[in-house]
């Protein structure tokens, strides 16, 4: 999954953030700017491929969920990865001979002319000083989930690639998991009839303390399973169902010294009349089924989660037979007790969000994830985090 879960990298100092342009954001990107608060748009020539892309921080998120999808599309060329860390400099030169290993973003962005895009897959709180940072310099950004800790500054960044005509989008991978395109797909077919519970869980067991920055990152930084799993349950179940009319959450801090969330569950009622249970957990000794979807002629159970990113972690790539294809006694069942049926599990398409990017940047196609979806998934966030103050 793409938790972001990058140790801090301490060359990797991202400029400050630009004034924000416009009015104060609101619920949706706005036209205009204040003038003198903005940077004239950067004059490019149109694309026409290979894409020239640098993906900034080499831990978890570069590693597994960008760098090798980048360098499998022949639409993109793996320009350049930052990261201050010798050893994971280190590890990126060995994989991906010939790609630039640059200390820091500034000596990045300082090479602007010979990128067209940047991808962000740091810790969370450094996203928005580096996407403007990006902007800046006329580059076209992705932004590792959660895109931003502050919904307002997050409309601001969304409002302000908007003004300068620059591709701004987030890598919401969860929605090409294979066992979340097969759940969509049967939802379509109405086999369910009227769905009216939604479960979905992210259940980990990891008892010890938190890997690389999650050690000390609070709410604020963007710390906690409701921004790293949350960010995609929330959005995998407005996805299906649609907008969000109420929401009730339970945050708890299992470790003893715990600064953030480690054990959350969130009740999202959906307009469309839908109840989506959401649970995200690092301390479930047992977890329970990826989703259980019950509805009035039928439910949908499926257990196990989608087999990519633990093909990427073995030294597979997006391109060896049979990724992201599940084993078929993993696939879900559909039916009611005693009358079930396995469902046949569609493919993980984690290729799919850079081949959408690519068609966008270089044949004028929608971009993968609109960056709006991810703000409003973060205003819910904050929503739940100061209800629990």
């Amino acid at each position: 999954m793409a938790s972001s879960d990058i140790q801090p990298e301490s060359p990797i100092n991202p400029p400050k953030p630009a004034p924000r342009p416009g009015p104060r954001p609101g619920p949706g990107p706005q036209q205009g700017t204040t003038p003198g608060t903005a940077p004239a748009p950067v004059t490019r020539a149109a694309l026409t491929g290979p894409i020239r892309a640098a993906v900034i921080g080499y831990g978890l998120s570069g590693r597994v969920f960008h760098a090798p999808f980048l360098a499998a599309n022949p639409d993109f060329t793996l320009a350049a990865i930052v990261t201050g860390d010798a050893e994971r400099a280190e590890r990126a030169s060995q994989s991906y001979p010939g790609v630039r290993i640059v200390p820091s973003s500034e000596a990045l962005f300082a090479q602007a002319a010979d990128l067209d895009l940047v991808v962000i897959g740091t810790p969370p709180e450094t996203h928005v000083a580096l996407a403007n940072a990006a902007l800046d310099a006329g580059l076209a950004v992705v932004i590792d989930k959660p895109f931003s800790v502050d919904s307002e500054q997050g409309w601001a960044l969304v409002n302000r690639a908007d003004s300068l005509g620059l591709p701004l989008t987030v890598f919401q991978n969860r929605r090409w998991d294979g066992d979340f395109l097969t759940l969509r797909a049967l939802l379509g077919t109405g086999a369910l009839g009227d769905v009216y519970t939604f479960e979905s869980r992210f259940e980990f067991f990891k008892p010890g303390p938190p890997r690389s920055w999650k050690a000390a990152a609070t709410p604020s930084a963007g710390g906690g399973v409701l921004f790293d799993l949350g960010a995609h349950l929330i959005d995998q179940a407005v996805q299906l169902f649609g907008p969000v009319d109420d929401v009730t959450a339970e945050l708890n801090i299992r470790r003893p010294d715990g600064v953030a969330d480690d054990d959350t569950f969130v009740s999202l009622h959906h307009g469309s009349g839908v109840r989506s249970h959401l649970w995200m957990s690092s301390f479930t000794a047992q977890a329970g089924p990826r989703y259980r979807v019950l509805g009035s002629a039928a439910a949908y159970v499926k257990w196990g989660l989608d087999g990519q990113e633990a093909a990427i972690q073995a030294g597979n790539l997006p391109g060896d037979p049979g990724f992201g294809i599940e084993p078929e006694s993993t696939w879900g069942r559909l039916g009611a007790d005693g009358a079930t049926q396995a469902v046949p599990a569609l493919p993980g398409q984690y290729v799919a969000f850079y081949a959408a990017l690519a068609d966008a940047l270089l044949r004028g196609g929608p971009l993968p994830v609109e960056p709006g979806d991810a703000v409003r998934t973060i205003e819910l966030i904050e929503r739940i985090h100061n209800a629990a103050r």
